[in-house]
C-alpha cells in the first residue's frame, strides 16, 4: 500500500514537471501572475455578463408568464 501510494505520488511529481504553467518563472513579484490575474479577470467579467443576461430574460419571461395567466403585470 505505501509503495503505490510513494509510486503514485513520484508519477504526480512527473506529469507535474510536463505541465505548463500559467506564469513566466522567469519574472518576479506580481508580474509573474499577469496571465493567470488576466485570465482571471475574463472570467469574472463573463460571468457578470452571463449573470446578467440570464437575470434580464428570467425577469421578461417571469413578467410575460404571470401577465398570461392572471392577467397583471408581476410587481
Amino acid at each position: 500500500m505505501i509503495a503505490k501510494t510513494a509510486n503514485f505520488f513520484r508519477e504526480v511529481r512527473v506529469e507535474l514537471a510536463k505541465a505548463s504553467w500559467p506564469w513566466d518563472p522567469k519574472e518576479k513579484g506580481f508580474k509573474k501572475y499577469k496571465e493567470l490575474s488576466d485570465s482571471t479577470v475574463i472570467v469574472c467579467v463573463a460571468m457578470l455578463l452571463l449573470s446578467g443576461y440570464v437575470a434580464f430574460w428570467d425577469f421578461i419571461l417571469v413578467n410575460i408568464l404571470t401577465f398570461l395567466t392572471t392577467g397583471s403585470l408581476h410587481k
